[in-house]
């Protein structure tokens, strides 16, 4: 059977722990592999095997929890392995057949991981049909499975190189057998023999494209051999078939290497682990492991999924997943990682997503489609291969042609010239090394537990001019304490914490949960609440024994006219000192303040210290109160601050810093800050591991909470577009140098295709320096 993703959109999805509850009950339904909430946009994939799909009991899981689902949105997609889709001229071909497909709604090609995903209607067309159509195309394609089957036999995967082989070794032959002075007419056939089994697969694809009417690379390089053969030139006809081969699988192993830091990225999970169910310890293929399953890791074991420890303490090495260098403790309660290593403890971790969900997938994944969203390089270099090797392929024509019809020219001098024309077009260097740059540093980058999410964010980053920062969670730790409480009625501190903190027990903001922590830590007894209501910017409502209360910002108080003279003084002192006050206070007067306060983070003064070494602004974007944000923007040493936002505040705050300086990018935690990160041209989400919506937010996402890592992506941002364009102007500069001289006949068949191939070759091994 087949694995099939279907999507569906889902109406009332309002919180997280509503994503997982849906992901939980659709995961239970026979035949269904995996139930994927992306809480952020509201959708729901499933991945099941089509036949035993039953999309009543889906729906039924779903309004079970109170939630409907809309089928009319929904889409069947599959995805393909395209096996010989090696360059853009490849490419090309399978979107000309995809586009001639009757059922096709939308596809989305992959050069570099060799995959195209295609969204199709099953009543007009059917998997079999679409593989049997790119079969004509002389390219093989098939079915990506979550488990990988066993490789083929290596002579059957390396059959162009088997062929190479044979070719090099028949022109060898034919060179040594001249030399011994045996029968030209004899070695002629050698050469023949070489040329056949060299220019198998060139040919074959070239002609193939040209049933699409598509001129590609190869098929200049077949008429350039078959030119030659026409001039009795078989010597050069052998040794250009074998050149452009052997060029065509160095190229193929090149980028086969960047594909391999996609693979490497996806070895990291174990192929099998100790789980404990239902009472008994078996060993499972980590594809079998279910939500809820116990998983034993020893000292030294990869972790395999995503879970909460619920037993032992050990250190985990989670450099795979967030690059942070040092080990982190892990004890009961605490999060842990798929593709970590755990150092020392024995550790008993209940399993919350299967391993096609983990945070590494999603990091696997966003790599892997980081080619989808194209740099102005990537482009560019699309749109040039489209024009240049038919225009090509014309002037080598006009070249042998012309000269000889309408001016007289020697026609063997002119067709040589003319195949000299076409073989020097010959090379993929230009198409393929902006895409192999991309790979290599969206993988680099996810090593280091930074992701890109494209090649359009990797340039975009490179043109940063403004950092704007939120501050809570970001420049601060986000875990912020209690430090003062002040009454001004007769309730007692104890009294006070105790009624904030039933108030703000419903709230979900980190200040909130501070006034909660302190009220519990001070063992202050929580009283019941209702109508409860959130005041964006400003602070929440309740009613406490039928009595109406407010908890937040002056600026509430303000609003509601209750009177803070008494305060004002106690007010200035904690802004001051960089504390948010928090006010307590009824419909009719104030009853305390709870001064609380957020630390820096360690590494926030020397990061924004480096950014601003290298030339950027830095901005820090806070809905406290101006005398915190100053206190507070003072410490982390930014240039500039704006202070007492509201969430729809900071999105016009970054349009006018946009107005001001030019591209900014919006750092902060992807949910609070989600507007402004919209709006802004990079939105950089910080501490992604274990949070899915950070991961779908962000433009350029930090899997850890390191700010440091913001001056790296940047760092590595421009190195990438600096190494594609060095790649752009070298293959362009080759291209300016060549046909020149070949229309002009200074340079033979042999050397000008070394020449290009060769030039083809550094620039794809240069893109794949940003591996390191």
């Amino acid at each position: 059977m087949t694995d099939q993703e279907k999507v569906f959109k889902i109406k009332g999805i309002d919180c997280a722990n509503c994503a997982l509850n849906i992901e939980m009950a659709v995961s239970k339904i026979p035949g269904v592999k995996l139930a994927q909430v992306s809480f952020a946009i509201s959708e729901l994939k499933v991945i099941t095997n089509i036949s035993q799909f039953d999309f009543r009991a889906v729906t039924s899981a779903i309004e079970s929890l109170g939630y409907s689902i809309k089928d009319e949105e929904s889409a069947i997609t599959v995805t393909l392995k395209i096996e010989g889709m090696d360059c853009a001229d490849e490419s090309e071909i399978i979107e000309k057949k995809m586009k001639s497909l009757a059922g096709v709604k939308d596809f989305d090609i992959n050069l570099m991981t060799q995959q195209i995903k295609i969204s199709y209607d099953p009543s007009f067309i059917s998997v079999q049909d679409m593989i049997k159509a790119i079969a004509e195309t002389g390219m093989r394609a098939s079915l990506v499975r979550a488990k990988e089957e066993k490789g083929r036999a290596w002579w059957k995967e390396n059959r162009q190189m088997l062929f190479l082989f044979a070719c090099g070794a028949l022109i060898v032959i034919a060179f040594l057998s001249e030399l011994l002075g045996i029968p030209r007419q004899d070695t002629k056939l050698v050469y023949a023999l070489a040329i056949l089994i060299g220019i198998y697969y060139p040919a074959k694809m070239g002609f193939l494209a040209l049933k699409t009417l598509t001129l590609n690379i190869r098929l200049l390089m077949t008429v350039g051999a078959i030119g030659a053969i026409f001039l009795g030139l078989w010597e050069e006809a052998a040794l250009l078939v074998f050149i452009y081969s052997l060029g065509d699988v160095l190229e193929a192993y090149a980028v086969d290497k960047a594909r391999g830091a996609i693979k490497a990225l996806m070895e990291l999970v174990p192929k099998e682990a100790l789980v404990r169910r239902n009472g008994n310890e078996i060993i499972l293929p980590t594809e079998e492991i279910s939500i809820g399953d116990v998983a034993i890791v020893r000292p030294g074991e990869k972790i395999p999924v995503d879970g909460k420890v619920i037993a032992g303490t050990s250190f985990v090495d989670q450099s795979p997943i967030t690059g942070e260098s040092i080990p982190v403790e892990k004890r009961t309660g605490f999060d842990v990682f798929a593709g970590t290593i755990n150092q020392k403890g024995s550790l008993e971790i209940n399993v919350t997503k299967r391993v096609s969900d983990t945070t590494l997938a999603r990091i696997i994944h966003s790599v892997e489609e980081a080619q989808a969203k194209k740099s102005s390089y990537q482009r560019f270099a699309e749109r040039f291969g489209k024009y240049y090797t038919p225009a090509m392929f014309a002037l080598g024509i006009g070249v042998a042609v012309i000269p000889p019809l309408f001016f007289g020219g020697d026609w063997q001098s002119y067709i040589y010239r003319g195949l000299v024309v076409l073989v020097v077009s010959c090379s993929c260097g230009l198409a393929l090394s902006v895409p192999v740059s991309v790979v290599s540093a969206t993988a680099n980058s996810a090593r280091n537990g930074v992701l890109f999410k494209g090649g359009a964010y990797l340039e975009a980053a490179q043109e940063l001019r403004v950092i704007a920062f939120d501050k809570t969670g970001t420049l601060t730790i986000g875990r912020p304490v209690v430090t003062d409480v002040v009454t001004y009625d007769t309730l007692s501190e104890k009294e006070i914490l105790a009624l904030a903190g039933g108030i703000e027990s419903r709230s979900e903001h980190p200040i909130a949960e501070a006034i909660v922590r302190k009220a519990k830590e001070s063992e202050a007894p929580l009283p019941g609440i209702g109508d409860f209501k959130a005041m964006a910017g400003l602070g929440v409502k309740a009613r406490v024994d039928g009595s109406l209360y407010f908890v937040g910002s002056s600026r509430l108080f303000q609003e509601k006219s209750i009177s803070l003279a008494q305060a004002q003084n106690d007010i200035s002192r904690f802004e001051n000192e960089g504390k948010t006050a928090v006010l307590l206070g009824s419909e009719q007067r104030l009853l305390g303040i709870l001064a609380v306060a957020d630390k820096l983070r360690v590494e926030t003064r020397e990061a924004i210290k480096t950014l601003k070494s290298s030339g950027m602004k830095v901005v820090m974007l806070t809905g406290d109160n101006e005398r915190t944000a100053k206190a507070i923007a003072s410490l982390a040493g930014v240039d500039e601050y704006l202070s007492q936002l509201l969430p729809e505040d900071k999105v016009e705050a970054v349009r006018k810093l946009k107005e001001r300086f030019g591209k900014v990018a919006m750092v902060g935690d992807g949910i609070n800050d989600a507007p402004a990160m919209a709006v802004s041209d990079v939105g950089i989400a910080m501490g992604a591991a274990g949070t899915d919506i950070a991961i779908e937010t962000g433009d350029i996402v930090l899997m850890s909470d390191d700010l440091s890592k913001i001056d790296y992506a940047l760092r590595l941002s421009r190195r990438t577009i600096g190494n594609i364009r060095q790649n752009v102007i070298v293959s362009l500069a080759i291209i300016t140098f060549l046909v020149p001289l070949a229309l002009i006949g200074w340079i033979g068949l042999v050397p000008g295709l070394i020449l290009n191939e060769a030039s083809g070759l550094i620039a794809i091994v240069n893109a794949l320096r940003l591996l390191r």
